[in-house]
């Protein structure tokens, strides 16, 4: 590999390690969507702090970026609040105005900066290794390596220090309330944060990556584990596979490196969501279908329990009787009794079904859940 193309590499694996981690709370705090009009919103405070400090390198974009992004959130949550809307349909109102704004501005106003609405949007990472940081003539690798990386530091940081508060504000508001945390505090300090990762991965991969691989990630690890810890290991790690899987498949069919790993991310949930051990569907599907069989193995149990001793018992407890009473077809019936008499919870003797012993206990234990 050439230089080149190992710096196209770090900074995709940089740029998915600090989207994941703010990302996997938006996902359990069920804003998935605000990522994304989070991505395009601070678009207009990128070009308003622009007019302001005529400098597409200014520190100063990325604080114009964020304001912005609170500004969606609070109007957001404002309009929300109102009761007249849900809260997916403000998003939907908000950001586009907000974007369109942006890209009136960019268009009417800026028509000859290098300041491009289409670059924005779709990025590309393959131009990031020729826009170098090189203090005093030493050339320290991409300017995209150096911002996400110190973006990475400060969500890393971020989380380690407020683990507890973030934790608790998200899966229990009323108690951190209660306890004297602020959610309202919390929350639009997360807010802020993404902001900031959205706008700092703008110059390298554009929002549709960020938006991929901020929520793409975290959504596959959180189909795998229910454990916050794990859950942000698992999305940072997903996320740069899905960098590195993305870049290669890229080489192989000489495609867009940053719509090859939003593929790959794409890829890697379907896959999870197919096969995940506990919640894939694959795993849902044969739980269900077990389910299914207790359940009517249980109910054969229930029913010859009551029927025991009785002097219905005879024709209660005849095979074809299940089909009537039980109204289950008769291929249906009969691997229902077949596995009852395997696991010898009842005997067939005489055209009639008894209960064993264990099947005795097994039907008054159903009975009682």
């Amino acid at each position: 590999m050439s230089a080149a193309q190992v710096d196209v590499l770090l900074v995709a694996l940089v740029v998915a390690a600090a989207c994941a981690i703010p990302g996997a709370f938006l996902i359990l705090r069920g804003m998935a969507m605000m990522s994304d009009a989070i991505s395009h919103t601070v678009l207009l405070g990128i070009v308003l702090a622009f007019f302001i400090v005529a400098d597409l390198n200014s520190p100063i974009l990325i604080l114009g970026a964020a304001l912005v992004g609170l500004l969606t959130v609070a109007l957001v949550e404002a309009v929300s609040r109102t009761g007249l809307v849900r809260e997916d349909t403000a998003i939907g109102l908000v950001f586009p105005a907000l974007f369109s704004i942006a890209v009136i501005l960019i268009s009417s106003l800026a028509g000859n900066v290098h300041l491009d609405s289409d670059a924005v949007l779709l990025g590309e990472i393959a131009f990031a290794p020729f826009n170098r940081f090189a203090p005093g003539g030493v050339d320290l690798g991409p300017i995209a390596l150096w911002v996400m990386g110190a973006i990475l530091i400060v969500n890393l940081s971020c989380t380690a220090l407020f683990f507890k508060e973030l934790k608790l504000t998200t899966f229990d508001p009323a108690l951190a309330a209660a306890l004297g945390f602020s959610p309202a505090l919390v929350h639009y300090g997360l807010m802020g944060v993404v902001s900031v990762t959205a706008v700092g991965a703008f110059d390298a991969v554009g929002s549709i990556l960020v938006v991929a691989l901020m929520i793409g990630p975290p959504a596959t690890a959180r189909l795998l584990t229910d454990r916050l810890p794990h859950m942000l290991g698992l999305g940072v790690l997903i996320g740069a596979a899905a960098a590195a899987g993305g870049y290669w498949l890229a080489r192989l069919l000489d495609a867009n490196i940053a719509g090859s790993m939003a593929t790959v991310v794409g890829i890697a949930f379907v896959l999870v969501l197919l096969l995940a051990p506990h919640r894939g569907l694959v795993a849902t599907a044969r739980r269900q279908r077990r389910q299914r069989w207790t359940f009517a193995r249980q109910m054969l149990l229930i029913h010859l329990a009551t029927h025991e001793g009785t002097p219905s018992e005879a024709d209660e407890s005849r095979p074809d009787h299940m089909q009537r009473h039980m109204r289950w077809p008769a291929a249906f019936a009969n691997r229902v009794v077949q596995t009852a008499t395997e696991r010898d919870l009842i005997t067939l003797e005489n055209d009639q079904l008894r209960l064993t012993p264990q099947g005795r206990v097994e039907a008054r234990t159903a009975a009682l859940r």
